[in-house]
C-alpha cells in the first residue's frame, strides 16, 4: 500500500509540473537533485559545458550559458523555493 501511496504522489506532482516542463526552451532536459547540498540542477544539454555564468542573486539561481545559448539553471536552495518563492538567499555564495 505503501508503495502505491508513492507512486501515487509521484504521479500527482509530475503532473503538476507537466505545464512548466514543457515549456522549456529545449526538447529535453536532464534534472538532478543534491539533497545534502540542496541544490536542483537542470540540464538543457548534454554534456552541458558552460562557458559563462550569471548568476541571479535575489533568486538564488545561476544561469549556466555556452556562448549565448542557455544550457543549464543551477538553483540554491532549492527545497526552499516552491510556489514562486523569491526570497534573497543570504550566506550562499555563487558556485562558479
Amino acid at each position: 500500500m505503501e508503495k502505491r501511496s508513492a507512486v501515487a504522489k509521484a504521479i500527482e506532482e509530475i503532473t503538476e509540473a507537466l505545464p512548466h516542463l514543457i515549456r522549456l526552451p529545449a526538447g529535453k532536459a536532464w534534472i538532478d537533485y543534491d539533497e545534502e547540498a540542496d541544490v536542483l540542477y537542470v540540464s538543457l544539454k548534454r554534456p552541458q559545458k558552460a562557458t559563462d555564468t550569471e548568476f541571479l542573486e535575489n533568486r538564488g539561481i545561476l544561469l549556466r550559458y555556452r556562448n549565448k545559448e542557455l544550457v543549464g539553471v543551477t538553483v540554491l536552495d532549492a527545497s526552499k523555493r516552491r510556489n514562486g518563492d523569491k526570497k534573497r538567499v543570504k550566506g550562499r555564495a555563487p558556485a562558479v
